[in-house]
């Protein structure tokens, strides 16, 4: 392992702001954010599958009485975000670091306000359909955390990932839905903030259009 990414294990390890396995609070955590570590009441929002973290770090900026969560299995990802949030001084970020999976169990239901699922991994092969994060069963636990109603935004560079999860979407009855397969040539531009990921930034330079859609489970 390189020593760049020692360091940012260590960096991990030693910080408030990523809750990781060995960590006290990775497991008392679960179901108690607003008592055990933002210590406010405000509204909770998920960046599953965060990567780096540019929409957790993004939005905790353009919103500071909500508080940001994210998701990812990969410590040396989290470490920017992470960073960013220190250096920053925002106290409404947290990272977890672990599967999403078992998302239910993290969160009480409706403890959840919104959800961002963004250029995730398409997981084209057919044999892989259950592991893509619009797949009903993550659906499901999506509108489990959010309590019946919440926010859910969807956005990515994979045309066939988008239109699988469009229809899934659309055959749960969702409410307020709106969507774009060229979000920088539409009237939605501005739901997503002006964030824009790494993947993003290099997907948009090859001239790929970018998906998007948001609704109301």
């Amino acid at each position: 392992m390189g020593r760049q990414k020692l360091a940012r294990f260590e960096h991990n390890a030693n910080v408030h702001n990523v809750i990781e396995p060995g960590k006290e609070l990775f497991e008392t955590v679960r179901k108690n954010w607003d008592k055990l570590f933002f210590k406010n009441g405000n509204p909770i929002v998920l960046e599953l599958a965060c990567g780096r973290g540019e929409y957790t770090v993004g939005l905790a900026k353009e919103y500071p009485n909500k508080n940001f969560v994210g998701f990812d299995t990969k410590g040396a990802r989290i470490w920017k975000g992470s960073t960013i949030a220190i250096q920053n001084g925002f106290t409404n970020v947290a990272f977890y670091r672990h599967t999403i999976d078992f998302l239910d169990q993290y969160f009480e239901k409706g403890e959840v306000s919104e959800i961002w699922v963004v250029f995730p991994d398409p997981r084209p092969l057919e044999r892989d359909e259950k592991r893509r994060l619009v797949h009903q069963r993550y659906i499901d636990m999506y509108k489990h955390v959010m309590g019946g109603g919440g926010i859910f935004n969807f956005k990515t560079d994979n045309r066939e990932l988008f239109d699988y999860g469009l229809e899934v979407v659309k055959s749960n009855n969702p409410k307020s839905l709106i969507y774009t397969h060229d979000l920088y040539n539409s009237d939605y531009l501005g739901f997503h903030h002006g964030i824009q990921t790494k993947y993003e930034l290099k997907f948009l330079a090859e001239g790929f259009k970018i998906n998007y859609l948001r609704c109301e489970f």
